[in-house]
């Protein structure tokens, strides 16, 4: 029902605003709303009487606490999905925050709880990222499939939120979070608080949803004292160790910048070895490396130009308030060659253009879908020109310019104060342009040796060797995949471990792509490396990848398994990684004699024994 102004006391612009929020709240906010309006109404008679008795503010807290306030356990339970790491450091930095709050609080992986544990589970936090094509993370996709299936018990009695983290540039941005919160719902679930889709700029997001979350369960009472822990909670995500950060990278030296493909070859692999020496950054094998890149001068020229902007005028460059010159805001701060959904959506508020209108509107989903693809800002605004917006309002629509991930690929036991890393040129054709990938053409074409790089670590606590030394390792490693397996191989050779080591590698031709080719064949002979099996798939006549030698290994891979050898895979999520696994479960099922849906709950057993881990992308 909607307020009008002659039957209440609001003026017409509280109505309109009031007749906006209400209809948006859930049972447990409208609760938390009325307690919070009960808390001031009886706070102020409170200050009008004045009497200073303790009893009296008794008195108050007793009104206050059960009429206004639902009695919430103080237990909460956090799940965490995640990949690459930033899930679970977020999930452990805000249990803290509530345990400080004095809430019991447990943490796990989502493949380290019990499914049928939800039904004792009163308080439940959600916080997982998507992956690939909408899909779940690796530790989260048993979880995923039991709440979807008819097993999943009905959860009239759970209070829950999710934390979605995702990247506006996929199509099905945050999709795993939309699911569990969805799902969770169908099943009787009331939210504490509303879902947040958090882009990869997530500080902001992730801050808010957790003041908000910690309100719910506390009570609208003790809200204002939290606010600046929640912001102080997604900042403690990083790394303690260094003054270092996401937030604030170190630019650090390149001493190294070489080719690893041979002459001839149509690919370019750049290998990067930086210095940390002053950062007191560390790293362990499994890590990567966040790299801060430069988008090209000549798209920056390009885009200026075409708006008719002076590159000299002053912009802001971040939400902080800091400024700068236009050219230095869209060389360093500012995504400029991917084009999203909501980018659009904010730039046809810049613009009379009835085409970039009506490629916005409902049903033409599919039509822009299609434009967005292989497109950059400089199409968008050649495409739906005439602009008349300065660079000032422009910019503030952008996203800022994201850090490339890549597996570290040395072992910094044997190289102290220094990161090696690997990347492949990216270069394309599309919509009559030539196209690059930002940091690695960066990296191939503008870098060299005495220049910095800003650059942080991000650890994977989900691509970790094995702590006993004695495991044996399978590493599986197309391409640039490869290359965590070099730091890998670096760190048993500095432990003088003894557990055994297989590698599978593959790549297009033997004589110009066998990247750090010298290198396995040196620690083959020393034997840090006991077995190597690689695929040049386009050297023979019949293709060949890592998945055909896996198949031809079958018995005797199937014998390491046995034996509790731990097996990683890192690469190409969408072809490589899929056939790998389908090789492996061919692999278990042929030598075991289980069943075909045995075999795949024997890789889901190894997985969450993290026998089997995955670094793909």
């Amino acid at each position: 029902m909607q307020l009008q102004v002659t039957n209440s006391p609001f003026n017409e612009n509280q109505v309109e605003l009031l007749n906006r929020l209400l209809p948006t709240l859930t049972e447990t906010q409208q609760i938390w709303l009325g307690g919070y309006l009960s808390a001031l109404s009886l706070q102020g008679n409170a200050a009008a009487v004045s009497t200073g008795t303790s009893l009296q503010a008794e008195g108050i807290a007793a009104a206050v606490s059960p009429a206004a306030q639902p009695q919430i356990s103080r237990e909460v339970t956090v799940l965490f999905g995640s990949q690459t790491g930033n899930c679970q450091r977020l999930a452990s930095s805000l249990s803290r925050k509530l345990e400080e709050q004095g809430f019991q609080v447990t943490v796990s992986a989502m493949n380290g709880f019990k499914p049928n544990g939800l039904k004792k589970v009163e308080n439940l936090l959600l916080l997982v990222s998507t992956h690939g094509e909408g899909e779940p993370p690796d530790n989260a996709r048993a979880f995923h499939e039991f709440i979807y299936s008819k097993r999943a018990p009905q959860l009239d009695h759970l209070s829950y939120s999710v934390l979605a983290l995702g990247d506006t540039s996929y199509e099905f941005f945050c999709q795993t979070g939309k699911d569990f919160d969805q799902r969770l719902e169908e099943l009787g679930g009331r939210r504490l608080s509303p879902r947040v889709d958090c882009d990869l700029d997530y500080d902001e997001p992730v801050a808010e949803w957790f003041q908000q979350v910690i309100s719910s369960l506390s009570g609208p009472q003790n809200a204002p004292a939290i606010a600046g822990e929640a912001v102080q909670a997604a900042e403690q995500a990083e790394p303690p160790d260094s003054a270092y950060s996401r937030n604030h990278p170190f630019h650090a030296e390149v001493l190294e910048n070489l080719n690893l493909n041979g002459r001839g070859s149509d690919r370019e692999t750049r290998h990067l070895e930086l210095s940390l020496a002053g950062s007191n950054l560390s790293f362990e094998p499994g890590d990567s490396l966040g790299v801060y890149p430069e988008n090209h001068p000549q798209l920056v020229a390009d885009i200026i130009a075409a708006m008719g902007w002076n590159s000299d005028e002053s912009v802001p460059l971040n939400k902080k308030g800091e400024e700068g010159t236009l050219r230095e805001a869209l060389l360093r701060h500012y995504e400029i060659t991917v084009l999203t959904k909501p980018l659009l959506e904010q730039a046809a508020q810049l613009t009379a253009s009835a085409g970039l209108q009506a490629l916005l509107a409902p049903d033409h989903q599919q039509e822009l879908k299609a434009y967005i693809q292989g497109r950059d800002l400089l199409d968008l605004v050649q495409d739906f020109a005439p602009w008349e917006v300065p660079a000032r309002s422009f910019v503030t629509i952008l996203r800022k310019l994201p850090a490339r991930l890549y597996s570290i690929a040395s072992s910094y036991n044997a190289n102290p104060d220094e990161v090696h890393f690997t990347v492949r040129a990216v270069r394309y054709e599309s919509h009559g342009r030539d196209r690059y990938g930002v940091c690695s053409v960066h990296c191939a074409e503008r870098v060299q040796p005495g220049d910095t790089l800003p650059i942080y670590i991000q650890n994977n606590p989900n691509f970790k060797l094995p702590a006993n030394s004695e495991v044996p390792v399978i590493m599986i490693g197309p391409g640039t995949g490869v290359a965590p397996f070099r730091s890998f191989l670096e760190e048993r050779e500095e432990q003088g471990a003894s557990g055994r080591t297989w590698l599978f590698y593959g790549d297009r031709h033997f004589v110009t792509d066998f990247l750090y080719q010298t290198d396995w064949q040196r620690m083959l002979k020393d034997g840090v490396l006991n077995k190597l099996d690689v695929a040049f798939s386009r050297d023979t006549e019949e293709k060949v990848y890592v998945q055909h030698r896996i198949l031809e290994q079958s018995r005797e891979l199937y014998a390491w398994l046995q034996e509790g050898a731990h097996v990683y895979v890192c690469g190409d999520e969408k072809h490589m990684a899929h056939d790998v696994h389908s090789a492996l479960v061919t692999v278990i099922q042929r030598e075991s004699g289980l069943s075909p849906e045995e075999a795949v709950a024997y890789l889901e057993h190894m997985q969450q024994e993290q026998r089997y881990q995955r670094d793909v992308y």
